[in-house]
């Protein structure tokens, strides 16, 4: 297959997963190229995502991984033939990469968590929000950027409102409700949206207050999309050079407790909901 001058986080994630089977059968890179009768340059190609890989040779390094984890072969048999172009391509050179990304991890997930601090989740955003979080970065962004940006994270909705929408959770606290990210009228139709939001069968929120006791937990703002198997889930966090993405087994468990102890002591969903009604109506 021909190499690839543009690697997706799918891509580069199912090469990152067939390196570490490799990794956990003690073999090196250039014994497993011998067993695909190729080279160590496109076995290191096909671990870093520059090089697709076919069903069969998958399946063929699975076996002599002695991998029997099926669920998981199928999954990366899966990726490995998966051809979706998805609605995120039309901003291919327009917006930067992990916005690409972040879209096709969603359209993949079987289910999505956030957990936030400080603003309301992307998938919960309305339009005005969106834009003033946009329109707030340094250096300013042309308006034309800001508004790819904008109809990207509106797309981006799609996988919790649409026909084919997932699960998703969300934990958040206080303050991104009452930070007026726009005006008072902008804050309050943000409010009413994740109010509507919270109604749909498939989307939980819950709501962290100023008052509780001893929650030390405002520096875990996450996101999680959980794979077809849970080896295969995705973590993303912000860090100051862009977006940061987590496929590491041991990270992800400890992200995965660590959205369950901070949802364990937030408000229940009902509760939270009069909880954010409460706010709105004090706006």
């Amino acid at each position: 297959m021909a190499r690839r001058t543009k690697v997706t986080a799918r891509q580069a994630r199912l090469g990152t997963e067939l390196r570490k089977l490799r990794e956990a059968a003690g073999l090196k890179g250039r014994e497993a190229a011998a067993l695909l009768g190729t080279d160590s340059a496109q076995m290191s190609q096909i671990e870093f995502g520059t090089a697709g890989v076919s069903e069969a040779r998958v399946r063929r390094l699975a076996a002599h991984y002695s991998c029997t984890d099926t669920d998981l072969i199928e999954a990366l048999v899966a990726m490995a033939t998966d051809r979706t172009r998805g609605w995120w391509e039309d901003y291919q050179g327009k917006l930067p990469t992990p916005f690409l990304d972040i879209a096709e991890l969603e359209h993949h997930a079987a289910y999505r968590l956030d957990m936030e601090f400080l603003n309301i989740p992307g998938l919960l955003q309305t339009e005005d929000y969106a834009r003033a979080v946009f329109s707030y970065r340094v250096p300013e962004l042309p308006a034309s950027d800001t508004d790819l940006r904008v109809e990207h994270r509106m797309r981006r909705r799609a996988a919790i409102e649409g026909p084919a929408a997932i699960p998703y959770e969300a934990v958040i606290h206080e303050a991104t409700l009452r930070i007026r990210v726009g005006d008072r009228a902008a804050a309050r139709a943000q409010l009413t949206h994740v109010l509507e939001r919270s109604d749909a069968h498939n989307v939980t929120v819950r709501v962290i207050p100023f008052d509780l006791d001893g929650f030390a937990g405002a520096w875990s703002a996450m996101m999680l999309a959980g794979g077809p198997v849970p080896k295969l889930d995705t973590a993303a966090r912000d860090a100051a050079h862009g977006t940061v993405f987590i496929d590491s087994e041991a990270q992800l468990g400890a992200l995965r407790t660590l959205f369950r102890k901070v949802e364990a002591v937030s408000l229940n969903p009902d509760r939270s909901r009069d909880f954010i009604h409460r706010v709105a109506k004090e706006l």
